[in-house]
């Protein structure tokens, strides 16, 4: 059972309660003043006082516990958006710190020239060849090689774009 439905179990409850107490609570006073009515006066016979010989500690414990149970289930009704928000963060959050393990494991296995490359075609899916030059600071025919060693790799693919070829992530990491 998630959380707003057991909220709005509780706060039920706690209302019912409530109810009921109040309930009580006017049938009591409806009580006193018939005989109020009655006698003329809220003494009876033995000299004691309807009013204080009344028992407040049943009332005030009653709307307090009832208080409590209310709160208690609205607390619980509006924590559940709370707990979905954190719990989504929380999950995107572990999958971005999943990803970057897997990337980082991925780097371990390239020479410093590929892990350039590749850090500069994650940063940017989709780089022509001539950013990534300027970028990774490799020259041209040097770039080239790494970049066939890394498509027989199954790392990168690249596509035809005019005179310059695009550079893609072939993995997903």
């Amino acid at each position: 059972m998630d959380n707003k439905k057991l909220g709005i179990i509780i706060l039920f409850i706690g209302i019912l309660l409530s109810s009921i107490v109040y309930i009580i609570k006017i049938r009591e006073d409806s009580i006193i003043n018939k005989i109020i009515e009655q006698e003329g006066s809220c003494f009876l016979e033995d000299g004691t006082c309807l009013h204080a010989d009344r028992d407040i500690t049943f009332y005030i414990v009653s709307w307090i516990v009832s208080a409590v149970i209310i709160a208690l289930g609205i607390y619980l009704v509006f924590f559940e958006k709370s707990q979905k928000a954190i719990i989504s963060t929380l999950e995107k959050q572990k999958k971005i710190q999943t990803q970057e393990e897997k990337f980082n494991i991925l780097l371990k296995g390239l020479n410093e020239d590929e892990k350039k490359v590749i850090k500069a075609v994650r940063e940017q899916d989709g780089i022509t060849q001539q950013t990534l030059r300027l970028r990774t600071d490799l020259h041209k025919s040097k770039l080239s090689i790494i970049l066939d060693g890394l498509e027989k790799k199954e790392l990168i693919s690249r596509k035809e774009k005019g005179k310059t070829k695009q550079v893609f992530l072939k993995i997903n990491i």
